[in-house]
């Protein structure tokens, strides 16, 4: 059986991946409505999209993640999707509270992270504050300071998935008509943020696996071996044949890698919680 690829993210630019179940709701977090979608049953997972994009993009993994067991939380990061935003500054710890208080609502102690580009370093940013909830982070696609990411450069690849983005954001978003807005908002972001030390990487006490692409057009090869070496007992992982955008160029190759993380880093039956006292 062929599997599907989009390397030149022509089907993802025209129809966006496969989308997700038809369920969804918001928490309010510090005045700000996030949006959520939850799906299955099993050891929790939670899916840290992009800048830019939104739950939906991880449309070919739900359905897999799923499939094999686990519940998945995927989560539309403020500004973004149908989240709402309050025009305040992003950044990646903000992310990560957003995160917290959506597991906080479901009742869940621990959760594994899968992190793509932004939303690697925000699965980062909750395992460095909140390392108790958090069962391992799966980091692909950024960088933890400004050296490790290439000049940028428009390719046809990145302006395919920028379309994909706008139509997403005036379909999704609660103000279309600020998409301009929150792109020059995490361009802000991403120019200070992150700025991890060796020994802030050092410090991490949670599984990583660091996956890397050696076709990224964000993020220098060697910087990916440079965060798996500063963290302790972190994996590398090398996803050929995609660049930035492997969930859907290549989803299956990025599903197998990603399953491997989990196996191994399944929060146990126990991490269940009580239910919280407040909600932010």
């Amino acid at each position: 059986m062929t599997q599907f690829t989009d390397d030149d993210l022509n089907a993802f630019s025209s129809d966006g991946p496969v989308p997700l179940p038809p369920s969804g709701t918001y928490i309010r977090c510090g005045g700000v409505k996030v949006w959520f979608g939850e799906y299955g049953a099993g050891p929790a997972v939670v899916l840290a999209h992009g800048g830019m994009g939104n739950a939906g993009n991880f449309g070919h993994q739900v359905p897999a993640l799923v499939d094999a067991g686990y519940r998945v939380i995927a989560i539309d990061s403020r500004g973004h999707g149908r989240s709402g935003w309050d025009g305040t500054p992003f950044s990646y710890v903000q992310f990560a509270e957003d995160v917290l208080a959506v597991l906080d609502q479901l009742r869940i102690e621990r959760a594994a992270v899968v992190g793509w580009s932004d939303g690697a370093c925000t699965g980062l940013a909750l395992a460095r504050a909140h390392p108790e909830r958090v069962a391992g982070v799966f980091f692909f696609a950024c960088n933890v300071d400004a050296s490790g990411a290439w000049p940028f450069e428009m390719t046809e690849v990145i302006g395919n998935c920028l379309k994909r983005h706008r139509k997403d954001y005036a379909m999704l978003s609660p103000a279309p008509e600020r998409f301009d807005m929150m792109s020059a908002a995490l361009q802000e972001m991403q120019g200070s943020q992150p700025n991890y030390s060796p020994a802030d990487l050092g410090a991490i006490s949670v599984p990583v696996t660091v996956a890397w692409a050696a076709s990224d057009e964000f993020i220098r090869p060697h910087h990916a071996r440079y965060i798996a070496e500063a963290i302790p007992d972190a994996r590398l992982v090398e996803l050929p044949g995609v660049t930035h955008f492997a969930p859907v160029q290549r989803p299956a190759d990025f599903n197998a890698a990603v399953l491997e993380f989990l196996e191994a880093n399944k929060p146990r039956a126990s991490s269940w919680r009580s239910p919280p006292t407040e909600v932010c």
